[in-house]
């Protein structure tokens, strides 16, 4: 009996929390409303107040379950590649694609609402974008031992900024831009390590 009341709860926090995305992708984080959300999954709004506290604690589960996806996909695509500039590509190509396909993520990544999404992150987390800087630099150690911790670091934090900018307005094929972000890196890599 109580694994399925645990199940049920469960599924209720994730119905919740896909409501709450449609919410913030139609309205924005300042129209995101705990009974509009208890509205569309069909539970009461104090059954969401016990849950979440409040709209900030159902914002910040949003947003800390969309940080767990996307940098699990950045890391699935580190993976695929065997030195700096195959990881680059991939890591950039799924973050080029996820945001044109997820109005949830192109939110976060372009600081849509910033204002309103900064401050509910839990205490001392970082975001989203500075979570992936640091992962794609620590990719740029791995796959090039040499490679200055500062140097990995600026070209991650470089190349972040640039994906962003291809998100924000696309001049080339998501292909293209991948391609062109991933040299960028490269050559900062091979060039700066070479000095």
């Amino acid at each position: 009996m109580r694994a399925r009341t645990d199940s049920g709860h469960e599924a209720m926090i994730r119905a919740a929390l896909d409501a709450a995305a449609d919410e913030v992708c139609d309205r924005g984080w300042s129209g995101l409303q705990m009974r509009a959300v208890a509205h569309r999954i069909g539970v009461s709004r104090q059954t969401l107040y016990n849950t979440f506290t409040n709209k900030d604690g159902l914002a910040q589960a949003l947003v800390l379950r969309l940080n767990e996806r996307y940098l699990r996909g950045v890391e699935n695509a580190l993976a695929s590649g065997d030195d700096v500039r195959s990881q680059w590509f991939a890591a950039i190509y799924y973050t080029l694609e996820a945001a044109a396909t997820d109005p949830l993520l192109k939110t976060v990544l372009t600081a849509d609402g910033r204002g309103e999404l900064l401050p509910l992150l839990t205490s001392g987390a970082e975001p989203i974008i500075q979570a992936a800087r640091d992962r794609l630099a620590e990719a740029i150690l791995r796959a090039g031992p040499g490679v200055a911790a500062k140097d990995a670091r600026d070209a991650a934090e470089t190349a972040t900024r640039l994906a962003i900018s291809h998100i924000v307005l696309p001049l080339h094929p998501t292909e293209r831009a991948a391609a062109l972000i991933a040299d960028v890196v490269d050559r900062f890599v091979r060039i700066d390590n070479q000095k």
